[in-house]
């Protein structure tokens, strides 16, 4: 059978136009009682990166968190969300993004994302041992709803990397020391959604992120609801949407490799609206393959040579000190120099394994991606 994805189009973030979107897409996947049963404890992974006002489009917007969590309640399931920051508490965050406020008034319980405990998962390709965050441990069920967004490393952030914030607080950062290579990360990305295992994945794409996502980019309208039991052919189906061929989106490849669902157009069957009413050619997105990093003394001047590396803008950064904050590495690839915090951090390049943290996490837009000479030189050619 083929994978189904439902597409729903949504004009804007009213409570009731978003409400009849998500009902409409539940029914196309079967009705909301296909994915909870009474009585169940369903966790709402939502995409929280870090505390932001909804106009940034960085997390799930509240509107949607609403629709599916009232919509789950009427089922019967006891609702819980929650997700693990990159930066700062769950709940900080939750309450600046406006997700906390609707819990609040729906009287849903805030899971714990603070503590967790280990796990051993045997059918993983690559990574068979996680420590995940105790409300994803002690739900019956969960339904992953991640945003449309770029990424630095993935080139697209969408169903698949969601559940990287069931990883608790900064172990997140020991997989980027461990795994600096994309596809690496990704093949974790696969295992770890394989454990994790979410019901149904919604997308919030009525305003994506592109550019200098998954934080620093630039809201862009695409007007869509997407919905699927597949979150391959979810993440390939909004690749689409975007002029992005799936296969350079790490997560999707390897997801579809290894049989975690399939990004082949002729085995994914569109229900709801039609796909080429969303197709956005000039959405702002790196089209290329990502690059291979590997870290040894052998090829780290290739690599120095050959991938993009994180730059600050100096007359943007505010001093704040979230990037060195989020560099993962240790004795930090980004620093104050001589402790001086008057003026922007610099990088120790010799220590930087390009997981783009520090750009993901910058508050500011101030850090980008910028490519070496030659590969500027094989972009014109």
């Amino acid at each position: 059978m083929k994978s189904k994805v439902a597409l729903v189009r949504c004009g804007s973030y009213n409570t009731e136009e978003v409400r009849k979107a998500v009902s409409r897409g539940l029914e196309l996947m079967g009705g909301a009682e296909t994915f909870v049963k009474q009585g169940e404890k369903i966790l709402l992974k939502v995409n929280l990166l870090v505390g932001e006002v909804p106009e940034k489009c960085v997390n799930t917007h509240p509107t949607v968190f609403r629709a599916v969590a009232g919509l789950f309640a009427a089922q019967g399931a006891i609702v819980q969300y929650g997700d693990s920051p990159g930066f700062g508490a769950p709940h900080a965050a939750a309450k600046k993004a406006g997700i906390a406020d609707v819990a609040e008034e729906l009287k849903l319980e805030l899971a714990d994302f603070k503590d967790g405990r280990e796990v051993f998962f045997e059918q993983g390709n690559q990574n068979k041992s996680f420590y995940i965050a105790n409300g994803v441990l002690d739900a019956d069920g969960l339904i992953s709803l991640p945003k449309m967004k770029t990424h630095a490393l993935e080139r697209f952030t969408g169903a698949i990397k969601n559940q990287f914030g069931c990883v608790v607080g900064m172990r997140k950062g020991e997989f980027h020391v461990k795994l600096p290579d994309a596809t690496d990360f990704a093949r974790m990305l696969v295992d770890l959604n394989s454990f994790v295992k979410p019901r149904l994945y919604i997308m919030d794409g009525i305003m994506a992120m592109e550019g200098n996502g998954p934080r620093g980019g630039t809201p862009r309208a695409m007007n869509v609801l997407l919905f699927s039991t597949d979150p391959v052919a979810l993440d390939a189906t909004a690749s689409r949407m975007i002029n992005l061929n799936p296969l350079y989106v790490p997560t999707t490849l390897v997801g579809g490799q290894t049989g975690a669902g399939t990004f082949k157009e002729d085995e994914i069957e569109i229900v709801g609206d039609a796909l080429k009413d969303f197709i956005c050619m000039d959405f702002n997105v790196e089209r290329t393959p990502v690059k291979t990093v590997k870290r040894n003394r052998v090829n780290t001047f290739l690599n120095n040579q050959l991938v993009s590396k994180p730059v600050i803008i100096e007359e943007k950064c505010t001093q704040c000190g979230t990037c060195v904050s989020s560099c993962p590495v240790d004795g930090k690839a980004i620093n104050w120099l001589n402790g001086d915090k008057t003026k922007a951090p610099v990088y120790d390049y010799k220590k930087c394994i390009r997981c783009y943290c520090c750009q993901e996490m910058c508050p500011e837009s101030a850090i980008v991606l910028k490519d070496p000479m030659i590969i500027k030189v094989g972009k014109i050619f």
